[in-house]
């Protein structure tokens, strides 16, 4: 039958499954059955030489290096402005640990700062409501952020 074509196709609906509460699972009277591992044939020497070929095939590069270096670039750059937005705090000399005291008491000086920036924002906002014109709040200082 050679140069057959399939002309026609008819899918069919899934057979309807059974509900109701007396499933096998359900029932106490219903023959186990022992689960034997499956037994998988060994498969023949062309399909292995096949697949061996295919792992050792070489596939050529699709990337392109004009891209490449702008990704490099563009990584590069993000690196950079994160590095800015969130700089390194200062090293200790010898990198020897901080004390928890001197932590708490920067976390502390940083805390004061936001607030004290926030009240500042909160009175110009009010401010500029009452008055009718527009909220123009400058910043004073960048305020550090953590994640």
């Amino acid at each position: 039958m050679q140069g057959a074509n399939v002309r026609t196709l008819h899918v069919l609906a899934p057979a309807p499954v059974k509900a109701g509460p007396a499933t096998a699972a359900d029932d106490p009277n219903a023959p186990t059955v022992p689960v034997a591992p499956v037994q998988r044939r060994t498969p023949p020497d062309g399909y292995r030489r096949a697949i061996e070929a295919h792992r050792q095939a070489v596939r050529p590069s699709r990337v392109n290096p004009a891209i490449a270096e702008a990704v490099e670039r563009q990584t590069a750059a993000m690196r950079e402005l994160s590095r800015r937005a969130f700089p390194e705090p200062d090293v200790v000399p010898d990198d020897a640990p901080a004390s928890i005291e001197v932590s708490r008491a920067q976390r502390r000086r940083q805390a004061a700062a936001t607030e004290a920036a926030a009240l500042r924002r909160a009175r110009a906002e009010r401010a500029a409501r009452e008055a009718g014109t527009a909220v123009a709040v400058p910043q004073s200082a960048a305020l550090r952020t953590t994640a």
